[in-house]
């Protein structure tokens, strides 16, 4: 503790008349009462570190702050699995020399100074990288003040957050029946996906017959096709689920700019809770065509890095959820601007929530579900039994809607000796052979298409 000044002490309890004279036992009780009303000392930056696990083939990675205070110490996502090992060298060679010593309580300044540090902004590799430092840093206040993160954020205005579960097969009975597995379980909302024969499918189980072959070797896709079969699913799904049941569906941005707006007018029929990314990023300007010409509700962001992306789809009323992924937007900081932004222009929030974030980035979502007003939607994937090993205090998932957790900070304690003992490695496949990237897919004449 720091000491006062005896003669400042003496001159506060004296005032302007006789000095009055304390035992040490008495001397020190003032100091300590005198040091409880004012400021703690801001916790300096002592360490940044990267975690980086792989628990059940998904590469995560995770940053870890500690501080100069015994103990204090905090978490945050930073995972980008198409180029997870980017990230790494990201945080301890560009980030830590620069911010090692600083306060961790100036989180806003911290967030503003690292990401004008590059002078080419908006990437995803230093964005993921600010996102761990950005995380950590809520963590550390979170355990500062012993509050869950969204108390900090003004509180709950909502118990829980739905979510929905994702629904997927070769074939459209294999959805159907997938769907009613997750109502069983209590959720309200589904997001079908199914495969085509013969081709490459997003979400959706494997194809179901012998591989079409294209004018080029490797998987292919139609996306006419894929439109069509898609189409004959929701038919199929509102026929035999309950018509209180939300239909979720992802294009993925498989389609041309002209096919997407023919597909959301196509499905407005069967009154979807949304479809996602019918568009890709380069094509946004095409979403007041589809605005125009039907009400089908549209989800799109989870590819977003800059404001100057989303700004005006949130402002010119366009899409009716923004589905930021939270580490590559930047963290907690950035996307709760977003979301405050959103609810101007009654945009809800849809958070990205794929199996390859951490259970501490879920965490966030869960977080800002909780504490946003214009909630959505929660994208739900299970964390397996690796995972929870490593990452103890996962949200919890109760009849369709997820929880977080109400230790301090985010509640997430990783177990560095559980993470380590899953570290990243090849992963199967074609994924596998190129480092967790994408790899190509082609139309039948060998154009190679968005995905």
């Amino acid at each position: 503790m720091k000491q006062i000044p005896r003669r400042s002490l003496l001159h506060l309890l004296g005032g302007a008349g006789a000095l009055t004279v304390l035992t040490p036992r008495a001397l020190a009780g003032e100091q300590a009462a005198a040091q409880a009303v004012r400021a703690m000392p801001s916790p300096k930056i002592k360490d940044i570190s990267v975690i980086e696990t792989a628990p059940g083939g998904v590469r995560l990675t995770v940053v870890k702050i500690t501080t100069d205070q015994a103990g204090l110490y905090g978490y945050g996502c930073a995972t980008f699995t198409q180029r997870a090992d980017l990230v790494k060298p990201a945080v301890e060679r560009y980030l830590k020399p620069l911010l090692l010593g600083k306060p961790t309580d100036r989180i806003e300044d911290t967030w503003q100074s690292a990401y004008f540090s590059s002078y080419w902004k908006n990437g995803p590799v230093l964005n993921n990288a600010i996102s761990g430092i950005d995380q950590a840093l809520w963590d550390i206040k979170g355990r500062q003040a012993g509050m869950p993160v969204y108390q900090l954020l003004g509180g709950k205005c909502r118990e829980g957050v739905d979510c929905y579960g994702h629904a997927s097969g070769s074939e459209i009975q294999q959805v159907v029946d997938s769907a009613k597995n997750y109502i069983s379980q209590g959720f309200r909302h589904v997001r079908v996906q199914v495969g085509v024969p013969g081709m490459e499918g997003y979400g959706a189980g494997g194809q179901g017959t012998a591989p079409m072959t294209g004018l080029v070797p490797g998987p292919v896709f139609e996306p006419a096709y894929y439109m069509r079969r898609a189409l004959k699913l929701f038919e199929e799904c509102r026929k035999q689920l309950p018509l209180e049941i939300e239909l979720l569906h992802d294009v993925h941005e498989r389609v041309s700019p002209n096919q997407g707006v023919q597909f959301c007018k196509d499905a407005e029929q069967f009154k979807l809770f949304f479809v996602e990314d019918p568009l890709s990023p380069e094509d946004i300007a095409y979403f007041r065509q589809i605005r125009q010409q039907c009400a089908t509700p549209i989800a799109m962001g989870e590819l977003f890095n800059s404001p100057h992306e989303w700004q005006g789809l949130i402002a010119d009323r366009l899409i009716d959820y923004i589905r930021i992924h939270v580490s590559q937007a930047g963290g907690l900081t950035p996307c709760r601007k977003v979301a405050a932004f959103a609810e101007q222009f009654g945009v809800k929030t849809a958070w990205h929530g794929p199996g390859d974030v951490s259970p501490v980035g879920h965490m966030a979502n869960v977080t800002l579900g909780v504490a946003c007003y214009n909630f959505g939607i929660n994208e739900y994937s299970p964390f397996n039994a690796r995972a929870q090993e490593i990452f103890k205090g996962c949200p919890v998932m109760k009849n369709g809607y997820l929880y977080p957790n109400d230790a301090p900070g985010w509640g997430i304690e990783v177990d560095e000796k559980a993470a380590a003992a899953a570290p990243f490695g090849t992963e199967t496949g074609a994924r596998g052979q190129l480092n967790g990237g994408w790899g190509i897919l082609r139309r039948l004449d060998g154009t190679v298409i968005k995905q």
